[in-house]
């Protein structure tokens, strides 16, 4: 009940996006402004608040399996590029090999993942995106362009997110803690994720023609990316033994939607756009319904 209630509140907020999307009082301008400040300000905040906890020699074991679990999953990633998109024209391959590599782990993902399991949660969810920042502006980067491993290490030295977990993993093995009125206002900002990435969701939504989402290219990249990765995720973690909290994070963080940024890139880069835009709507639409269904299996299983 509890993730089908998280689920109804994001549908809500993305139908406000979508809403003043349509009524043209949040445009593709103030959309790409208020992006920048949610990966710029706001989850940064997120990510950094949730270290604001006591570390235990476990939690760090925890950790160090989560990392593990992420660099093994953004290789399978990796490896299922070769083959799952080859049948599909250069342009949409490289939107469907980018989505596959970053999904909307950090936009959506933390939120859900925070309702669900806590801080403790929210920590693993952030050592799960370290990886996807590491591929997202690698491995996923070059596909859009020719970018010199100079500027690939630019762009994860400066990206503000890893810098939050940089800044985090120092705050929580230092023995100084901030001034409780500067805690309390780094969490204030940070629990904006949710409401504000959600609303940018539903306004690029917004632009998308509903008549032209039938193509089976979202249905198949839908069911990689949100059930069938997942799922084997989730049975090898069962396996071979990890704790139901990290196994639950990561299946979660492996089973969220394509991530904005793709439209984003692809606009950048002179790729479909469109394409791209409708790719993120039909797999965000359809994890309203498999993200509780996958929850509710783990929980019982």
């Amino acid at each position: 009940m509890t993730i089908i209630q998280i689920q109804i509140q994001i549908f809500l907020l993305v139908a406000v996006g979508f809403l003043i999307g349509k009524k043209g009082l949040f445009g593709q301008e103030a959309r790409r402004d208020m992006t920048n400040v949610v990966i710029y300000v706001i989850l940064p905040c997120s990510i950094f608040h949730s270290f604001e906890t006591q570390l235990t020699a476990g939690m760090l074991r925890e950790c160090a399996v989560v990392f593990a679990i992420a660099m093994g999953a953004q290789l399978l990633y990796m490896v299922l590029n070769k083959f799952l998109y080859n049948r599909y024209s250069p342009g949409r391959r490289v939107i469907l090999q980018y989505a596959t590599i970053c999904n909307n782990a950090g936009f959506m993902g933390l939120p859900v993942i925070a309702s669900v399991y806590g801080s403790a949660g929210i920590l693993y969810g952030s050592i799960v995106l370290i990886p996807i920042r590491l591929f997202m502006w690698t491995a996923g980067l070059s596909l859009f362009t020719k970018t010199d491993k100079k500027q690939q290490f630019k762009n994860l030295a400066t990206h503000p997110c890893i810098w939050a977990v940089i800044l985090g993993f120092a705050y929580l093995f230092s023995p100084v803690r901030l001034p409780a009125v500067l805690s309390d206002a780094i969490n204030v900002i940070g629990s904006c994720t949710t409401a504000m990435s959600m609303i940018v969701v539903g306004s690029i939504l917004s632009d998308v023609d509903f008549r032209t989402i039938l193509d089976k290219a979202y249905y198949f990249y839908s069911f990689i990316r949100l059930l069938a990765i997942p799922a084997l995720i989730f049975m090898v973690l069962r396996i071979i033994g990890v704790d139901p909290v990290v196994t639950g994070v990561s299946v979660l963080s492996s089973a969220m939607p394509a991530a904005t940024v793709t439209a984003m890139l692809s606009h950048k880069y002179g790729g479909d756009s469109a394409f791209a835009s409708k790719l993120i709507f039909v797999s965000t639409l359809l994890s309203l319904v498999t993200l509780p269904i996958i929850t509710a299996i783990m929980k019982v299983v």
